[in-house]
């Protein structure tokens, strides 16, 4: 018989490679899967990692675009990567990531048209709060029914995508918008419009504030006794109880942080790019972060370069649609396949293979 057997001691070098291995294999494997499309694997890999960054036509548009992408996803996996280090697993970003945006939308269309500059900060302010008291549900609920966050948490998300339909074609469609759903466009209100900071490099509020999360985190996890606690919670849960490290602080912890930082990306993104609360808002950017987590090794400055990677695979992903005609299912694929190959490498990092002698009872 073939079984897994525990490693006594995991490697250090495969455990900070296996991100990289994991990398080449969706590469070869996603290559195999475009084959089977009709594309020319080798063009397709180009097209998504090579051609966003450096081709001449292509560059000046697709280089922007990266940070543009990469900032929501690495807020909302800075977010998630606390709460997973506590073992406390918020599957429902994106439901937090979207009421953030209803909240903060909501907030700024309640004063239009004023240009006041106080509004922004206000949107920032309630997006946060918004995505916050989502995630206070599923917290609740584990520290008072013992429910399960993954699954609340998860239901959720649909709840808050049936809240955006609903709002974006009722309560916050623009009356000026002859019956079609969708707000008002932040991108035509100068003062509360998430514009670039510095153009044509992408870089908006958003993306600042991702960056800050990072430098936070890092701080929060190795240099303050909080951060000291979230781990010790998901290492050693009993000793972490023995210490005296409140679990339901913990909890309340880590889904508010993590909830937070989704409603914030939501309302970057609402106020920024997307530019408008519409039924087609939720982009899947709180069930990719998790991809971007587990990929960066729940380390901040490696969700940082994971989310870098993930923002050119959604580039490289269009522009392969565009100019190879793949459906856009096969890069959602393909993107899947990079966490499936994540946490097979990881199976090997800590456990190998045995053959044991099936005994007679």
């Amino acid at each position: 018989m073939i079984r897994l057997e525990k490693r006594p001691q995991p490697s250090q070098f495969w455990s900070n490679f296996s991100p990289v291995f994991a990398v080449l294999l969706t590469m070869l494997f996603g290559g195999l899967l475009f084959a089977a499309l009709g594309a020319d694997p080798f063009e397709a890999i180009r097209t998504i990692f090579w051609d966003p960054l450096f081709h001449p036509n292509f560059a000046s548009y697709s280089r922007p675009q990266l940070l543009v992408k990469a900032g929501p996803l690495i807020l909302i996996a800075i977010g998630l990567s606390i709460g997973f280090r506590a073992g406390i697993w918020n599957i429902g970003a994106e439901g937090q990531y979207i009421m953030g945006a209803i909240c903060g939308a909501a907030a700024g269309l309640a004063f239009y048209p004023s240009q006041s500059p106080l509004i922004l900060p206000l949107m920032i302010l309630c997006g946060t709060l918004g995505g916050l008291l989502w995630a206070m549900i599923p917290a609740f609920l584990k520290t008072r029914f013992g429910t399960n966050e993954i699954l609340v948490s998860l239901m959720l998300v649909y709840v808050a995508e049936n809240i955006l339909i609903s709002v974006s074609s009722g309560l916050l469609r623009n009356p000026e918008g002859m019956g079609f759903p969708g707000s008002r466009n932040f991108k035509q209100w100068d003062t509360v419009h998430n514009s670039e900071l510095i153009a044509n490099t992408g870089m908006h509020l958003g993306v600042v504030a991702a960056f800050i999360a990072v430098i936070g985190a890092y701080v929060l996890m190795t240099r303050h006794i909080q951060g000291f606690n979230i781990r010790l919670s998901g290492e050693a849960p009993r000793a972490a109880r023995f210490s005296g490290v409140n679990p339901t602080r913990i909890i309340f912890l880590c889904l508010g942080a993590s909830g937070a930082l989704a409603g914030m990306a939501g309302l970057f993104e609402v106020a920024g790019p997307a530019g408008q609360v519409s039924s087609g808002f939720a982009a899947g950017y709180g069930f990719t972060a998790i991809i971007v987590a587990f990929l960066g090794r729940l380390n901040p400055f490696g969700i940082l370069l994971a989310g870098l990677l993930m923002a050119l695979t959604y580039i490289g992903g269009e522009l392969a649609q565009l100019m190879l005609q793949v459906p856009g299912a096969s890069i959602q694929l393909f993107q899947g396949m990079l966490l499936f190959f994540l946490l097979a490498t990881d199976v090997f990092v800590n456990f190998r293979l045995t053959r044991t002698r099936k005994e007679a009872v």
